[in-house]
């Protein structure tokens, strides 16, 4: 005869036991990985590099969506890939503040800091920080000297990434670019925050090359270079509702500085803000360049606040004089509009349209542009070269193409 003890204690051990096979379940099927438990530390000195890689390869190879969660804390972090493709979709939820190291010594990866790659399905989100602490880079950058700076690591590098979202996220003091997207697809990111001093060389907020179908919304962004830009091969491309200021303005380009360059086509630029940036928006190519094609490009909606050259086509684009700007570009621009264009220039050449002698500009459009300039220096006014037949509608401050060449 079984006692009411024994009975107790079967029934407990029944329990443990289903409640360790449903753990087990969850762990093989989908579950939240929170990287405490793979041995992070969060004291933000020791290295929790490899903390993080396990747990999201557990998360990838899990066959239902899950999350690897990086919870409040600071954590030091090296050079660390985010790998796939996994089994399912998986979220990486940001809730601390990641610190990269300072020494460029220690980055040996040519995929910067924090890199995520062939990857379908990604969630990155989370009120957390990537603060990249790109000071001492930013002294070494020499950039001027060598006309590259593809020694710099960039803090968040996303490469063949599919069908996906980043939102929520701060990226902080990158040593290069914040955000750089390549070969991607169908991507949104939202909700962004950038942040880095005016004088940081070479940190340009998000930048696109090689991929279709991104979208940019709700971007704050304050940086040393370009808020976003946009290299070959950007297609079917959508910025809007960003914030950008300090900065150089949102681009397409720089195009045609290297061979094989694609096509840039299908680019919104919408609903953004811009303000006391050293430009507004502009396509910039190089000089001397292969042959290329940037076209379809509609910025429309765009308040500029105290902004130098508000509207720009620069195809004379020679920053560090590494290139032959007596040659003209062979880059094809055509079929640019920039609509209700308003606000303050603060510069009395508020608009420059420079194209090239041996590809001029092609249909060009200007639409409702409000522009002041309270300068002591004569009225505003505007520029254009080598633009064939710009066409103008609605009331245009400055008019246009005053100084037609």
């Amino acid at each position: 005869m079984v006692s009411k003890n024994t009975d107790h204690l079967m029934a407990g051990a029944t329990c443990l036991l289903i409640l360790i096979l449903l753990s087990v379940i969850r762990i093989a099927h989908g579950a939240d990985f929170n990287i405490k438990n793979f041995g992070a530390k969060a004291d933000g000195k020791s290295d929790d590099s490899q903390a993080i890689s396990t747990a999201w390869k557990a998360a990838c190879v899990s066959t239902d969506p899950s999350t690897v969660l990086i919870p409040n804390g600071k954590y030091m972090v090296g050079s660390l890939t985010f790998q796939g493709p996994c089994k399912a979709p998986v979220s990486l939820q940001v809730q601390g503040n990641l610190l990269s190291p300072i020494d460029l010594n220690i980055f040996n990866s040519p995929n910067g800091w924090i890199s995520f790659q062939n990857i379908d399905r990604l969630m990155v989100s989370g009120a957390g920080t990537f603060d990249g602490q790109g000071s001492l880079a930013w002294s070494q950058n020499n950039c001027s000297k060598t006309g590259t700076c593809n020694s710099m690591p960039i803090n968040l590098a996303f490469t063949s990434i599919t069908n996906s979202k980043i939102q929520d996220i701060s990226s902080l003091n990158s040593k290069l670019f914040h955000m750089n997207i390549l070969q991607c697809k169908n991507v949104t990111l939202q909700h962004i925050i950038i942040r880095a001093p005016q004088e940081s060389l070479n940190t340009d907020g998000i930048h696109i090359g090689l991929s279709s179908g991104i979208n940019v919304t709700g971007a704050d962004i304050k940086t040393g270079d370009d808020c976003v830009s946009l290299g070959d091969g950007s297609q079917q491309i959508n910025i809007e509702k960003v914030t950008c200021g300090p900065g150089h303005g949102i681009s397409v380009g720089s195009l045609g500085k290297y061979h094989n360059e694609q096509p840039v086509r299908g680019v919104t630029v919408r609903n953004c803000t811009l303000t006391s940036t050293m430009f507004g928006v502009r396509v910039k190519t190089w000089p001397d360049s292969p042959s290329g094609v940037a076209s379809h490009l509609l910025f429309e909606d765009i308040v500029m606040n105290n902004v130098s050259t508000p509207l720009l086509i620069d195809q004379e684009y020679c920053p560090y004089d590494h290139c032959k700007a007596e040659v003209p570009s062979r880059v094809k621009i055509s079929n640019v509009s920039f609509k209700n264009i308003r606000g303050t220039s603060a510069t009395k050449l508020a608009v420059k349209l420079t194209c090239s002698r041996r590809i001029p500009c092609k249909n060009v459009q200007m639409s409702d542009i409000s522009l002041q300039y309270n300068g002591k220096d004569g009225p505003i006014t505007s520029e254009c070269k080598n633009v064939l037949k710009p066409s103008a509608s609605g009331k245009l401050n400055p008019p246009a193409c005053a100084n037609y060449n």
